[in-house]
């Protein structure tokens, strides 16, 4: 048995969260051909596009960075060059409260202050990022650094909870945080309140309760679990998970009310946003 190399281990897991292994992933996936092959399509994408678009795209807005995170549902153990990616964009830098913060404290306290909300803000768009993605793709510091942070983050209780893909076990399912956020709007919870309770992005909430509505009137269509599964692109365990709940909702007046209001407005929340986001966050 040969000596493990952590370091290429690092680098090759770090590699398959880029555009172009997510880009690689799906022309391999959706078209049934070879990685050569799918490096081909997107060698002639770069070179048909990526001019126009370089000159197009605006400037990122300050203090965010973009990067690729392992899809929240994917399990743990599973290969990351196998799973699911999300595009996230983070808010790592919020202007003069930071500033303020590193010029007394340091950076430290900076990274320390920032990470529990960076990986709240992963896990609202879909996506689970690990201490590899912290320290290589946002702070710009060793896995060790990240480490001791977090170790002192555990020690003191972090506020929100640390949701890294390697502790999503510890804080209870990805699906928890869905379920949950649909509970709170089949009580009559407003978009702002639940994002309040939550620590969610308005748009998630919008997308996870417009998820559970089309898998309310799936199953009133008298479709099997596999069925809307499949239908609308999400995890067998996750439809369960909604499908519970539409039977425990029916037996309450209350939730009951406030499912068929949202079934009336044909929007999550009352709210006019489409589902243009949702293949992130639901």
């Amino acid at each position: 048995m040969g000596i493990r190399n952590q370091k290429k281990e690092l680098l090759s897991r770090l590699e398959n969260k880029t555009l172009d292994a997510r880009f690689l992933q799906i022309v391999v996936e959706g078209l049934g051909c070879s990685r050569f092959e799918g490096a081909a399509v997107l060698a002639a994408v770069k070179e048909v596009y990526f001019p126009f678009l370089d000159e197009a795209s605006p400037s990122a807005p300050p203090g965010k960075v973009t990067l690729v995170a392992v899809c929240a549902d994917e399990p743990a153990g599973k290969p990351v060059s196998e799973c699911e990616k999300r595009t996230v964009c983070l808010t790592v830098h919020r202007g003069a409260e930071d500033d303020r913060l590193l010029q007394t404290e340091g950076p430290r306290a900076f990274r320390r202050a920032r990470i529990p909300d960076l990986c709240q803000q992963a896990l609202s768009q879909g996506g689970l990022l690990t201490r590899e993605d912290i320290a290589a793709h946002v702070f710009f510091v060793s896995t060790r650094t990240i480490s001791r942070d977090l170790a002192a983050l555990r020690e003191h209780g972090a506020s929100p909870p640390l949701a890294l893909r390697s502790m999503v076990h510890d804080i209870g399912p990805v699906l928890t945080h869905r379920v949950q956020i649909v509970l709170l709007a089949l009580e009559g919870k407003t978009t702002v309140e639940i994002c309040r309770i939550t620590r969610h992005s308005a748009q998630s909430v919008s997308n996870y309760v417009s998820t559970f509505t089309r898998c309310v009137q799936l199953a009133r269509r008298r479709m099997q679990l596999g069925q809307i599964a499949f239908l609308l692109r999400r995890s067998r365990g996750l439809i369960q998970s909604y499908l519970d709940l539409l039977e425990a909702c029916e037996k309450d007046k209350n939730k009951t009310y406030h499912l068929d209001e949202l079934l009336r407005l044909g929007q999550p929340l009352g709210e006019k946003n489409g589902e243009g986001g949702d293949s992130h966050g639901s």
